[in-house]
């Protein structure tokens, strides 16, 4: 399981979080999920990034399959992406719900919810697909 951060360019211009981009974008990483691609924990988007927590496929290389969703999604959505992203492999003794929990605060530390407010910009899948 991986922890990446997915940046679009320019920082600070909400790309992301409109209605019919994140929905275009949500839907791909279910697409990737559904296919068996990718297992995907959670992803939640951000004005200007996104978090996810997703494991490739047997078959998948993380790099071509993070790079094959990017240059799907900003054909289908005209979002311009960073060239790389950030990743950190979780270990045995990290904990995904401990990461998903930071990832799920995103959104309150930056100040666009309230505290226990409901982010509309995310998908979060039980263990098992």
């Amino acid at each position: 399981m991986y922890f990446i951060t997915l940046c679009s360019t320019p920082r600070g211009r909400n790309q992301l979080c409109h209605p019919a981009i994140a929905e275009r974008l949500l839907s791909a990483a279910r697409h990737y999920h559904e296919r068996h691609r990718w297992y995907l924990r959670l992803m939640l988007l951000m004005p200007d990034h996104l978090h996810a927590l997703v494991a490739p496929a047997p078959t998948e290389s993380l790099h071509k399959l993070i790079g094959s969703w990017k240059s799907f999604v900003a054909k289908a959505t005209g979002v311009e992406w960073q060239r790389n992203f950030f990743d950190h492999r979780l270990r045995s003794d990290e904990s995904w719900e401990e990461k998903a929990s930071y990832i799920r605060a995103n959104p309150t530390r930056a100040g666009l919810i309230e505290p226990d407010g409901d982010w509309p910009y995310q998908i979060q899948y039980e263990r098992g697909r």
